[in-house]
């Protein structure tokens, strides 16, 4: 096997695959069945994956449901993203200890390292987005740097999105083009259950190639393409890109941002569900004995404090705040990263509370509804209907 090159595997090829990392010394991690919802645990067979498992997500709602088949990864996104595994909720920074010196322990070199099973397209872009911000600038974060540089990524292309995805819109999927180890595309049919693999890194030749594998068929991957083709063409939401963050600079002073704000509870939800928000607050604190210890936790720009200066908080309306994740996600993250800081995941949308749409407040903002969204306040009929707001997994 070679960079570049594909094979076939059936359901038995892939739990030797991760036979494999596990025997390399990987910690391997995948999409599970977890409280309602698909979430990142830990996976030793394809028994793990989430077998026969579809979500049904719209604004403000999401519900697994059982499809009695046995593909695995017949689903869009669950809330979990990956960037919990490299950037965590919480973490201690580093502890001082007063013996004579001050020890200061920073972050552990003898980390295991991870492989990641099943990651998202647009997972894949987050972390790209992510490494951009957090490792590959002038200074990287050794943190993350730590758990993030071994790490080996085996993404899923998407054949079943969900109704709140646009990935389309903003060129993260359905299908993966780059920044993975190893692809795989889950095909069935007449020749039964198996998957398409593509390699995208000596690694994941190296890992692949000791795993019963078969030639590639034209057949196969021309049903790769109908997979993802069908998948495309399923998503039904999307945002009008071109020249967006001039548009939402221009948009400031917008009514809509009111009309946003009688409805936002400023929760923070969508800076939590979201794979590339990176803002975090840092607190020390000291003990009796003089121990100190420093520790980094998740942070928000719904929060009050999170604009606190010189007295008090800059943004004080949640318009004002709710503006600033927006335009910092489609407009100002390109002056600072040349990218934007959205994937069109989608989990902003179905794990708002009152069922707030980026996508159709976009299209409101810059006056492109005939272009973008599905249209300010209007489901599709999947999404309506008054169990839209209740039930297990719900927001």
């Amino acid at each position: 096997m070679r960079f570049g090159s594909t094979a076939t595997i059936d359901r038995r090829g892939l739990d030797l695959l991760i036979a494999g990392l596990v025997e390399a010394g990987f910690e391997t991690k995948g999409p599970t069945v977890r409280d309602g919802a698909i979430m990142p645990g830990t996976i030793l067979t394809s028994a793990d994956l989430p077998a026969g498992v579809r979500d049904a997500q719209g604004p403000g709602r999401y519900r697994l449901e059982q499809v009695g088949n046995d593909r695995l990864f017949d689903w869009a996104v669950g809330p979990g993203s990956w960037k919990a595994e490299f950037f965590p909720p919480s973490q201690e920074l580093w502890r001082s200890t007063p013996t004579g010196e001050i020890a200061s322990h920073g972050p552990g070199t003898g980390t295991t390292p991870l492989a990641i099973v099943g990651a998202r397209p647009c997972e894949l872009a987050a972390m790209a987005v992510l490494d951009r911000v957090l490792l590959d600038g002038a200074v990287s974060d050794p943190h993350y740097a730590a758990r993030r540089v071994d790490a080996f990524v085996m993404v899923a292309e998407c054949g079943a999105p969900a109704s709140t995805c646009f990935c389309t819109s903003m060129g993260t999927g359905p299908s993966a083009d780059s920044h993975f180890d190893l692809a795989l595309t889950e095909l069935d049919g007449d020749t039964g259950h198996r998957f398409l693999v593509r390699v995208g890194s000596d690694r994941g030749a190296a890992v692949l190639e000791g795993v019963p594998h078969a030639e590639t068929v034209p057949a196969e991957l021309a049903a790769r393409d109908r997979v993802l083709a069908a998948a495309s063409d399923a998503i039904i939401r999307t945002i009008h890109t071109e020249g967006l963050a001039r548009r939402l600079a221009d948009a400031v002073d917008h009514p809509r941002w009111e009309e946003i704000a009688e409805r936002c509870l400023a929760c923070g939800n969508c800076t939590l569900v979201c794979p590339t928000c990176f803002c975090s607050d840092v607190s020390d604190t000291t003990d009796l004995t003089g121990e100190v210890r420093r520790d980094r936790t998740w942070a928000s720009c719904f929060d009050l404090d999170h604009s606190y200066l010189h007295g008090g908080p800059v943004r004080t309306s949640v318009s004002s705040r709710y503006r600033q994740w927006l335009t910092h996600k489609l407009s100002t993250w390109w002056d600072q990263f040349d990218t934007p800081g959205c994937v069109g995941c989608g989990r902003c949308v179905a794990w708002c509370p009152v069922g707030i749409d980026l996508t159709a407040e976009v299209a409101a903002l810059t006056a492109d509804d005939g272009r973008a969204g599905i249209g300010p306040g209007r489901p599709t009929d999947a999404e309506s209907g008054p169990e839209s707001t209740s039930g297990e997994g719900t927001p």
